[in-house]
């Protein structure tokens, strides 16, 4: 409701629970990913969300911020309002899994995972025009492919 006040296109998704008590049923909507507001802004914008109350901060890798995919958003307004029972967890990457850069420079680089080191570095080897060349990437800036993504690209 603040950021709508300052004319900020904000999203909030939201998805319906339901708690059967005796002698009533109660609805209510709770946040599919607590304490995330997705906003629509341009660079000129920054300040004046940031400078809105309740808004700590941008989501970021290093110093570059993350904008979020439309397909992403589509997801959530697909089962915002549902009564699902849904669970939100990290994605944990296992050696030998097909990823994507997701950020950066490289963006779009698809690769295979060859190695882990610690919880946030990962090695991905990238296979094209003939050569192995093999990346540390932050693992924020990786998304994992499904089967569907490996077959179409």
């Amino acid at each position: 409701d603040y950021l709508s006040k300052k004319g900020i296109l904000a999203y909030v998704p939201l998805l319906t629970k339901v708690k059967r008590y005796q002698r009533k049923v109660k609805k209510y909507e709770v946040p599919i990913i607590n304490n995330y507001v997705f906003v629509c802004i341009g660079r000129d914008e920054f300040t004046k969300v940031l400078e809105t109350e309740q808004v700590i901060k941008f989501i970021r890798i290093g110093k570059e911020l993350i904008s979020i995919p439309q397909y992403e958003i589509d997801i959530l307004k697909k089962i915002e309002g549902k009564e699902l029972d849904v669970e939100v967890t990290n994605i944990n990457y296992e050696i030998g899994d097909d990823v994507e850069i997701s950020l950066g420079s490289l963006v779009g680089l698809r690769g295979k995972l060859v190695s882990k080191a610690g919880k946030k570095k990962f090695t991905v080897e990238l296979d094209h025009l003939g050569i192995s060349l093999r990346l540390d990437v932050d693992i924020n800036s990786l998304s994992k492919l499904n089967y569907y993504n490996r077959v179409t690209a």
